[in-house]
């Protein structure tokens, strides 16, 4: 787990030369990321158990360690988000406003933006919106790293509201 996000970081981080802030999301049953974070000391924490969760790409449990000794220099925030914020990163994507293009993203793929809608949106975490410098001269970047893998479920989600905030 992470070895894609370990190489993104590393490459991005060598080519610009400059102060980045790299946010990392993963599911709450399987956030080893979160967790080793949390701990705040050299070693990671392995996450067991059932990783019940829609973002099956990311539901692994255990750092690689090679990705953990890049991740852990350069993560600035780590979030373990529910499946109700990779689904609204579905939606969002798949129907945008006015000329935006549409991006079709699967569970995965799209938590990362539903994350961020829900900074942007949600009063609750104004605080984070604010340490991370989110605001109209902010660039952000996003990695979506697929698309609708399981037609049916993508469309429960997008279509049928499967996963909705209450």
């Amino acid at each position: 787990m992470g070895s894609f996000a370990g190489a993104v970081v590393a490459f991005l981080q060598q080519y610009y030369e400059q102060d980045i802030t790299f946010v990392l999301v993963e599911p709450h049953v399987a956030n080893c990321y979160y967790e080793s974070f949390k701990k705040n000391t050299d070693q990671f924490v392995t996450v067991g158990g059932e990783m019940q969760t829609i973002m099956a790409g990311l539901a692994c449990g255990e750092p690689n360690p090679q990705a953990w000794q890049i991740l852990k220099a350069f993560i600035k925030i780590s979030i373990s988000c529910e499946e109700e914020i990779a689904a609204t990163g579905m939606r969002v994507l798949g129907n945008p406003l006015a000329t935006d293009t549409r991006i079709i993203a699967g569970e995965s793929g799209a938590a990362p933006f539903g994350c961020f809608y829900e900074i942007m949106t949600n009063e609750q975490y104004k605080e984070l919106k604010h340490a991370l410098h989110l605001n109209e001269q902010a660039k952000v970047l996003f990695i979506n790293t697929e698309g609708d893998t399981d037609k049916e479920s993508y469309r429960e989600i997008v279509w049928h509201g499967k996963y909705a905030n209450q």
